[in-house]
């Protein structure tokens, strides 16, 4: 069964260009416990992705991409000279996980934050609720049909 994620990125940080350019990434850096039992234990290869630009001029949905690689241990966590080390975690002892994803679909035009908002069958969608600061959040199937919709109608 395909399960459907909106996955968080500033563009500063790692871009949907930087994606299409690396053909396929590790997700690595989480640091949340809840976005971590999803990468460990619900995302799996063949899951559709929404990537959302954070922290830039425009804040919303810019491109599709997919799951390549089921969840394991995040490597960087162990690596003290990352960008985000715990030194709680270890290859025998991981704490964090990653998968691998590679880009669908860069949409023609970013799909706001107030497009999102503006449509009648998104109001539910996880990243719009108030207060979310998740990295990742799980998508409903209907919820990311029409995402592609409007890129497709943009």
């Amino acid at each position: 069964m395909t399960n459907f994620w909106l996955f968080k990125s500033e563009p500063n940080t790692y871009s949907f260009n930087d994606l299409v350019n690396d053909g396929v990434t590790e997700w690595d850096g989480v640091r949340n416990f809840q976005v971590r039992n999803w990468l460990r234990d619900t995302i799996k290869t063949g899951d559709q992705i929404l990537f959302w630009h954070s922290n830039a001029k425009e804040i919303g949905v810019v491109g599709s991409a997919i799951v390549v690689k089921d969840g394991y241990p995040d490597h960087t966590a162990w690596d003290p000279l990352s960008d985000h080390p715990d030194p709680k975690s270890s290859p025998d002892n991981p704490i964090w996980y990653m998968v691998d994803i590679k880009p669908l679909k860069e949409f023609m035009k970013i799909i706001t934050m107030q497009q999102l908002r503006d449509h009648p069958a998104l109001v539910d969608m996880v990243v719009l609720k108030k207060g979310n600061r998740l990295s990742i959040t799980p998508v409903t199937q209907a919820e990311y049909q029409t995402v592609i919709s409007l890129s497709e109608d943009s």
